[in-house]
């Protein structure tokens, strides 16, 4: 770990760092289920900003998949899409790339004393894999990260990031310190459930969308000084 006095900033992973594209959960539910991939159909509700196994349950019995058998299936899902990503990585490559600034703020903050982390509803072979391949791995420490794989409820996770922090940092975690870094109402919504700070970028969301969600900050783009001013201040460490 690095300092961390100054505090942790959580990233959320898809739309915030880099693009959301849900082809490898299309083609992950498919492969899982025996099913064509155009028979897929996602859930009419918004799935970004939750986590990859209540995705694919609902997708699955959106897709005409009985429950039983939706649940059954979510153990081979993991493996499934390990798979698939790896199959289609050069894919990855070319259509999820990194968000403009996202590489310099993540250095950034690293050169300001911050630890960084994710919190995302990607299996966390998933996170990886995408954070790996667009080239922002380098500063992320995966070892007080919380994914989808450990809880299949997104509001579960501070509280796997908080266990973790502890047992790596050997002291508890201050969340008027920690500050998230999302782009969706449920990203809020959960920094807010965990008593974190809370910036949110309008990737994919517009401005006054996100301010009806009341962050503590709405930034347009990763611009690496405007990322750390904000965190700064929202942590206490300007």
């Amino acid at each position: 770990m690095t300092n961390t006095e100054a505090g942790l900033v959580v990233w959320d992973v898809d739309g915030t760092l880099i693009p959301a594209d849900l082809r490898w959960l299309r083609r992950a539910v498919a492969r899982t289920y025996g099913l064509a991939e155009s028979a897929v159909v996602f859930p009419t509700s918004k799935v970004h900003g939750y986590t990859d196994e209540s995705i694919v349950i609902d997708t699955a019995i959106a897709s005409g998949i009985d429950t039983q058998t939706a649940e059954v299936g979510v153990a081979r899902f993991a493996n499934v899409l390990a798979h698939v990503m790896q199959e289609g990585r050069d894919e990855l490559a070319r259509d999820q790339p990194a968000y403009p600034g996202a590489r310099e703020t993540i250095q950034a903050l690293h050169d300001a004393g911050f630890v960084q982390t994710v919190l995302t509803g990607n299996l966390r072979s998933a996170a990886e894999m995408k954070l790996a391949t667009a080239g922002l791995d380098e500063y992320i420490d995966w070892r007080i990260g919380g994914f989808g794989s450990d809880a299949r409820d997104r509001f579960d996770l501070p509280d796997v990031i908080r266990r973790r922090y502890a047992d790596v940092v050997g002291h508890p975690l201050d969340p008027d310190k920690t500050v998230v870094i999302g782009d969706a109402a449920n990203d809020i919504a959960c920094a807010r459930h965990a008593g974190f700070r809370v910036i949110a970028v309008t990737h994919r969301v517009t401005r006054d969308e996100l301010a009806q969600h009341d962050p503590d900050a709405i930034l347009d783009r990763l611009s690496a000084p405007d990322v750390v001013a904000t965190v700064s201040r929202l942590s206490g460490a300007a």
